[in-house]
């Protein structure tokens, strides 16, 4: 009589020949669907990117309570860049190959798309940023996708809005952190270039770095051009150091700035900011679902102890990734088959291009021929100390 030990291993040799071994791994392995996630909350982003998280995992949680995709269970796997492009293209690459995602939300920054979409071009899977708004990135990229909205369209809607609001624009200065990739496009570019469409008279901007805590050389050479608009081109942090030191120079006009302004942390430095204007790609009181949004994302980000009044449109963009893959993936009959994975991940792409999705960004969103979402621009003003909506604008309709 064959030992225990000496029989299970004849049954395994038997059953692993016969390939039955093989498949139940395959039929286990496929009970979910695997989607990566390569974010920051950590590092110079840190305070832009953390509530990215928590977005995406009140978006896995509200599909898998609903029976998941297809019947299957979101099984979410992060990588966690430092705010870092190195490491997001090694994000990109443990995702994609060691953990055999099928698609992944993120990276976060532009510069980190910037590195990782090449990267994802040649491993043959898509990449949806939540907050990489340099104009151009998604060109020529078959994988790379991006539910934001460009810097310089947002830009231009707030210049519409000014110009139909009769602010005084004539003349400007536009001051920009050097260090950032995005924040250097916006400055040196972006806002210039299209304050002079609208009429502006643009000084050479000024640059400061992202760690500057005494702006007032910059200001004083703002001063001597008397301009009555300037742009910045910062976080909202370098939004209210540059508010607080015009005003102490004496400065009357309006602050402006783009997307890159839009965020709530630094809405309590930004209060005596009165007049400042910018642009943002989510109202959190929009409709039902950006309410619902809103309030569960306030409730998870103040049980992880970070502060945040309301969401970031960056968190808002992220949950609703989540929901777009999930329609995506239910359109294309994907259904997370290991054997499958080269073809469902390019099922994934090709059914992206035909998707009209609607989320707590908006309604109708659709995707231009270089991947890039069509969203709408909301124009926000400070006003008594909070946000208040100046204006807003639909999105584009996709070609």
């Amino acid at each position: 009589m064959l030992k225990f030990k000496n029989y299970s291993k004849f049954i395994f040799a038997i059953l692993f020949s016969m390939g039955i071994i093989s498949l139940l791994n395959i039929s286990f392995a496929a009970d979910t669907i695997k989607l990566g996630l390569n974010f920051t909350n950590s590092g110079m982003l840190k305070t832009q990117g953390e509530g990215t998280e928590i977005a995406v995992d009140i978006a896995v949680a509200e599909i898998n309570a609903s029976g998941g995709i297809n019947g299957k269970q979101i099984e979410l796997i992060k990588y966690e860049t430092g705010s870092d492009p190195k490491q997001a293209v090694v994000g990109t690459r443990k995702l994609a190959e060691d953990d055999k995602v099928l698609a992944i939300i993120g990276p976060f920054s532009s510069g980190e798309a910037a590195a990782a979409f090449p990267v994802g071009e040649r491993l043959g899977i898509v990449q949806i940023p939540n907050a990489s708004s340099a104009p151009g990135l998604t060109k020529d990229k078959a994988y790379g996708f991006r539910l934001t909205e460009d810097e310089g369209k947002q830009f231009a809607r707030l210049m519409q809005a000014m110009k139909r609001k009769n602010v005084p624009m004539s003349k400007a200065a536009v001051v920009y952190a050097s260090d950032n990739r995005i924040t250097s496009v916006v400055g040196k570019f972006i806002m210039p270039a299209l304050l002079k469409k609208f009429g502006a008279t643009v000084a050479e901007p000024i640059g400061f770095t992202v760690a500057s805590f005494d702006v007032a050389p910059q200001v004083t050479k703002v001063m001597e051009g008397k301009p009555e608009v300037v742009g910045v081109a910062g976080f909202g942090v370098h939004a209210a150091a540059f508010h607080k030191e015009l005003r102490r120079q004496g400065f009357k006009g309006r602050i402006i700035g783009s997307q890159l302004f839009a965020d709530p942390v630094a809405l309590e430095s930004l209060k005596p900011a009165e007049g400042t204007l910018f642009a943002a790609g989510y109202w959190r009181t929009q409709d039902a679902a950006a309410s619902k949004f809103t309030k569960k994302f306030v409730e998870g980000t103040k049980k992880a102890g970070i502060a945040r009044p309301f969401p970031h449109h960056v968190d808002a963009q992220a949950y609703d990734i989540v929901y777009l893959y999930k329609q995506v993936i239910e359109a294309a009959g994907v259904t997370g088959n290991p054997s499958k994975l080269t073809e469902e991940r390019n099922m994934i792409r090709d059914q992206l291009r035909k998707t009209i999705f609607s989320g707590v960004t908006g309604s109708g969103t659709c995707f231009d021929e270089n991947g890039d979402a069509e969203l709408p621009g909301y124009i926000i003003e400070i006003k008594d100390g909070d946000w208040s909506k100046f204006d807003e604008f639909p999105a584009d309709k996709c070609k």
